[in-house]
């Protein structure tokens, strides 16, 4: 079986979501069908489809699927039932590494960011339900010394910032005078990493997109653990 080739992305992928971006409606995105075909979602499935077996060797729960829809390659249209934008298209690239747990993309996953001017990869859990958002603070309130040697990895530290929303006061049931409870305030557990533009067009994507997800395991497997998963 021939290995996955990904020479990179074209340098017309990023004029394209340029475009896409000063040209956000459907009579415009009908025109140029053959070249999104082209220029976005050809080249989106072969990356995945080249990362894929460096994602299973990170971690054999990661799910890292080249298919147009249910895989991990995000859709680009937007639901806009629920919002005040009404443009219909997103204007970047997003793609997710679930674990194979995990319903959503609220699981503790992988996420890439492919935008012009804007390329980063989040690891982690955004907005998780709240059992699992109870689970990750009991484990970080009875486990605190865990939590803090994770954050605070050298590699982890000097590549990723934690980021996300947190709640003004402290959850219910927990101490406002627990040493961490500035981390148990947290809603989201999100550790996000630039990347360099340049990168993304050519044949090393991969691979250094797969270094970033070894770097991001110790919160990954904190996380999983606190959910009883496997990493």
């Amino acid at each position: 079986m021939a290995k996955p080739t990904f020479p990179g992305f074209p340098a017309d992928t990023m004029r394209f979501l340029k475009e896409l971006k000063q040209n956000n409606e459907r009579d415009w995105f009908a025109t140029q069908k053959d070249r999104y075909e082209r220029v976005y979602v050809e080249p989106t499935l072969a990356f995945i489809d080249a990362i894929a077996p460096l994602v299973k060797k990170a971690s054999p729960f990661l799910l890292a699927i080249p298919k147009k829809t249910g895989g991990s390659m995000i859709r680009i249209y937007r639901d806009t039932r629920f919002s005040p934008d009404p443009t219909p298209y997103k204007t970047h690239i997003g793609i997710q590494f679930r674990h194979e747990a995990g319903k959503n993309i609220h699981a503790p996953g992988i996420y890439v960011h492919i935008e012009p001017g804007n390329v980063f990869m989040g690891a982690g859990m955004w907005r998780p339900d709240r059992d699992p958002l109870l689970w990750v603070r009991e484990r970080i309130a009875n486990h605190p010394d865990l939590w803090k040697r994770t954050l605070n990895r050298k590699k982890f530290r000097e590549t990723y910032q934690m980021t996300g929303d947190s709640l003004k006061r402290p959850p219910k049931g927990f101490d406002k005078e627990h040493p961490m409870i500035e981390e148990i305030k947290r809603k989201d557990f999100i550790a996000v990493t630039e990347l360099d533009p340049k990168t993304v067009e050519t044949p090393e994507f991969p691979r250094i997109v797969a270094d970033r997800i070894r770097t991001a395991e110790p919160l990954m497997m904190f996380l999983c653990d606190a959910l009883e998963l496997s990493y």
